[in-house]
């Protein structure tokens, strides 16, 4: 009896721990239709990684396109001559106006807190990320989640963010 309840204690603790690396929020939605005009908006990097926001952009998006939804992301500059516009919130105003022209009728976009890996021996990657769904029309926040993540020291950043990404998009009712 004593030896079930320490199994029984044990493997509580260990659900607790496991399930104290990961965090996430989601707000009720109605379903959107996923033949709509979707376009993927840049997700803004607050983190102190470069690129971390595209890295997000790509993940999102390819998920997205695994759940049905046609989406389109928005275009680096054509112009070999230009530099890159490298403030994020221009970025992400250029982007609603391209996506606006283009008649999208929704926007994916979002920001990055935090995409690294923590310092220390084992060096445990951590990934927070906010997705938010924009009807492009009247710039009505339709849908937002956010979700943050630790991941083990041998596990990939890549992983990670594919994890709490993951998490949020579950979160997004199509029809």
């Amino acid at each position: 009896m004593r030896k079930g309840l320490t199994r029984l204690g044990l493997s509580l603790g260990v659900a607790v721990v496991l399930t104290a690396c990961s965090v996430a929020r989601v707000t009720e939605m109605n379903p959107l239709p996923r033949e709509a005009r979707w376009a993927m908006l840049p997700i803004v990097n607050q983190s102190s990684t470069p690129q971390a926001g595209q890295r997000a952009e790509a993940i999102a998006a390819t998920l997205l396109r695994a759940e049905g939804v046609t989406l389109v992301e928005y275009p680096p500059a054509e112009d070999a001559d230009s530099f890159p516009v490298l403030e994020e919130g221009k970025r992400l105003v250029e982007a609603r106006q391209w996506a606006r022209r283009g008649g999208y009728r929704y926007g994916v976009t979002g920001t990055v807190s935090e995409w690294r890996y923590k310092s220390g021996l084992d060096g445990e990657p951590a990934v927070g990320v906010t997705l938010k769904i924009i009807d492009l029309q009247n710039d009505t926040v339709l849908w937002s989640a956010t979700g943050a993540r630790s991941g083990w020291g041998r596990e990939s950043l890549a992983g990670t963010g594919h994890k709490v990404i993951a998490g949020l998009i579950e979160g997004i009712e199509l029809r």
